[in-house]
């Protein structure tokens, strides 16, 4: 997809300085936030509303198709394809629950982003050490009735393509009880490529696959159901590409 020549200076003297103060002014609130609420309901709607500037700032309109199929009732693990960090903005916005990201644990000690992720509820993983206190925090959250939304790629797709899916969330998910809600997405890759700090306005859409209860598996069938997911992702977002052509 060709980029207009303006986007260069648009995202650098008009986008970043923008989005900044964006993430300034609502992780200082949602900080504040915790103060009253231990839960995070507050802190997730300014992480929903700086997700809302983002997507409006940068004229990005997504269309969402599936969510109307899906019980609201209670909590899921949502494992979406990664292809750009506009994901994350375009899920939290249209995504109609208390949700919380599993991050490397890293993130945590980034300004305003790390404090908002580390003091309201999102699971920050330590890779040398993931499993037990992991555990711990998605029971909370669970017991919290907020879902979960992670990557498993584990890094984002330069050209759309969905790659193999880690076991190691879904082992998880089947030891805690959590169904599984597979998610396509398209078009976020063109308005912000791996590896590019510019900008564009774009497209993109999201399909929501239906749930898939975990209780029928063992964690060792943790792979196996891993692959299931990755396949209906990849047809769902290959559907998507060819729609949009």
């Amino acid at each position: 997809m060709a980029v207009p020549p303006f986007h260069w200076w648009r995202t650098v003297f008009f986008l970043i300085p923008a989005i900044a103060l964006y993430t300034i002014v609502l992780g200082t609130l949602s900080l504040l936030s915790v103060l009253v609420d231990r839960q995070g309901h507050l802190a997730h709607r300014c992480a929903r509303a700086w997700a809302w500037l983002i997507l409006k700032t940068t004229r990005v309109s997504v269309d969402v198709e599936g969510l109307d199929d899906l019980p609201r009732d209670q909590p899921y693990l949502f494992l979406a394809n990664h292809q750009s960090i506009y994901d994350i903005p375009v899920l939290f916005w249209h995504l109609p629950y208390q949700v919380r990201i599993l991050a490397k644990a890293s993130l945590g000690k980034v300004p305003f982003l790390g404090w908002h992720l580390r003091r309201s509820g999102h699971v920050l993983v330590d890779r040398s050490n993931p499993g037990n206190s992991t555990m711990v925090q998605i029971k909370e959250l669970m017991r919290q009735k907020a879902s979960i939304l992670v990557f498993p790629e584990g890094t984002r797709s330069a050209d759309g393509s969905v790659a193999r899916f880690r076991g190691g969330i879904v082992m998880l998910a089947i030891e805690a009880g959590l169904p599984i809600v597979p998610v396509s997405v398209e078009g976020t890759r063109h308005v912000m490529l791996k590896g590019r700090l510019m900008t564009c306005p774009g497209h993109v859409r999201v399909r929501v696959l239906p749930p898939i209860s975990t209780v029928a598996y063992e964690a060792r069938k943790a792979r196996e159901l891993a692959g299931v997911i990755e396949r209906q992702v990849r047809a769902g977002v290959e559907d998507l590409q060819v729609a949009s052509t």
